[in-house]
């Protein structure tokens, strides 16, 4: 019989092993949900797509035998059991908290709001390669794309807070009043949608500084008179905070959006106050001499030295830029300008050649790019979070992810708040 050769090590490898091809193949986020939340009541969300997935590894597994639902049920209970010392970031123990991560990334909200004792019952993102880096570090697949009915079935009822670092679009609101309706089409309708039927207690929406004179003001003044009017929420004025002033050398404007469902009845909110700590990129510099590959090459400086003249002559102050040890990053964007802006002197190379196709030689005046993780640091994630992608998808996925340290102090205010009702 099967049961009786149930080898949970080698079950336990196939199913961790899964690699995420298919963004909106729900059965494997479905699975890593369930193991995640079957002390919490949020499992019964999952546990139908879960055991269809184990049955599916199962009967690859053994071909020549009958895989039952029994049988499925009871390898997810073997594989429950130290689910949490396999990842680097396991939720609490003891949660204090539940909230979800949309528009995830590769997980800046989940990150803070874990280190206040929170616990995640649900995630999507539809990246495929951010997915990837998410369950190395979370032990969990994302869902795919939230804009599917589909996938917001499988949100779970009676969480507290909703994280949402949504991407900022115009809304068609010619000769309307900018209602819920009228959000149509977008992301943040998509959101709000989430938030009409399950009714979390606190939402917390994060985007970028531009959002509030996004198509002249408009594209805010809908988001707020949807989460005040239409929903009911207690939204006080959006705030931008500098990374910065959070501890990490990096110059990161962000506007954050809270608010507070009307049962809570909490009528006021401060964000949180600059911590100020004195940090400069040395501070998040690699000790040891990194690739010759971060260095550039004498015929990118070159192009890079004239591409700023051109613009200086115009009175434009558009170009790459060489951060002193002692100053603070620009902001890392996906873009290759979040690099070329971001550029640093390091004079330890001592292996000039190349280990990638260039034009040129290395350059010998010691100008590098930043590696990932020192992009990774600038956004307050730790050295043990895990990069498994490549490094182009790695500069991408920091530079669209949040600055982990803001996050964590608003996400704190946000709790204080609920606890003190």
């Amino acid at each position: 019989m099967i049961k009786e050769r149930i080898d949970i090590e080698s079950i336990d490898g196939q199913l961790f092993e899964i690699k995420v091809v298919d963004p909106d193949n729900s059965k494997p986020a479905s699975f890593t949900h369930y193991l995640h939340n079957y002390k919490n009541g949020v499992s019964q969300f999952y546990k139908k797509d879960a055991l269809s997935y184990v049955k599916e590894i199962l009967e690859k597994e053994y071909p020549l035998e009958k895989v039952t639902n029994e049988i499925a049920e009871e390898a997810l209970q073997y594989l429950i059991f130290d689910l949490n010392k396999s990842v680097p970031f396991p939720a609490p123990e003891k949660p204090k908290f539940k909230f979800i991560d949309l528009f995830a990334g590769i997980g800046g909200f989940r990150l803070a709001l874990q280190n206040l004792e929170g616990k995640c019952v649900f995630t999507s993102e539809w990246d495929k390669y951010s997915k990837q880096t998410y369950k190395a570090n979370f032990g969990e697949i994302p869902f795919g794309d939230i804009t599917k009915p589909e996938t917001k079935n499988y949100i779970p009822d009676n969480f507290d807070v909703l994280c949402a670092g949504f991407p900022c679009q115009a809304f068609s609101i010619a000769g309307k009043r900018g209602g819920f309706e009228d959000t149509r089409g977008t992301l943040f309708f998509d959101v709000a949608e989430i938030i009409k039927k399950k009714q979390p207690k606190a939402i917390f929406l994060e985007n970028v500084k531009g959002l509030r004179n996004h198509d002249k003001g408009k594209t805010l003044a809908t988001i707020l008179n949807v989460l005040r009017e239409d929903l009911g929420y207690y939204v006080p004025e959006p705030q931008i905070l500098n990374a910065k002033k959070f501890g990490v050398p990096q110059n990161r404007e962000r506007i954050f959006i809270v608010g507070f469902h009307k049962d809570t009845e909490i009528t006021s909110f401060e964000y949180p106050k600059p911590t100020n700590e004195d940090t400069v990129l040395e501070d998040i510099l690699e000790e040891n001499e990194v690739s010759v590959k971060y260095y550039l090459s004498t015929t990118y400086i070159d192009t890079l030295r004239k591409h700023k003249a051109r613009h200086e002559s115009k009175g434009n102050g558009f170009g790459y830029e060489i951060i002193p040890n002692n100053g603070t990053a620009n902001a890392v964007v996906c873009g290759g300008m979040g690099r070329e802006r971001n550029l640093v002197f390091d004079d330890r190379l001592t292996n000039f050649k190349p280990v990638t196709n260039i034009s040129g030689e290395v350059n010998r005046e010691g100008i590098r790019k930043m590696t990932p993780r020192e992009w990774a640091r600038l956004q307050g994630f730790p050295d043990n979070f895990k990069i498994v992608v490549s490094d182009a998808q790695a500069y991408k996925q920091f530079g669209n992810s949040v600055a982990v340290p803001a996050i964590q102090a608003t996400a704190e205010k946000i709790i204080e708040k609920l606890n003190c009702k």
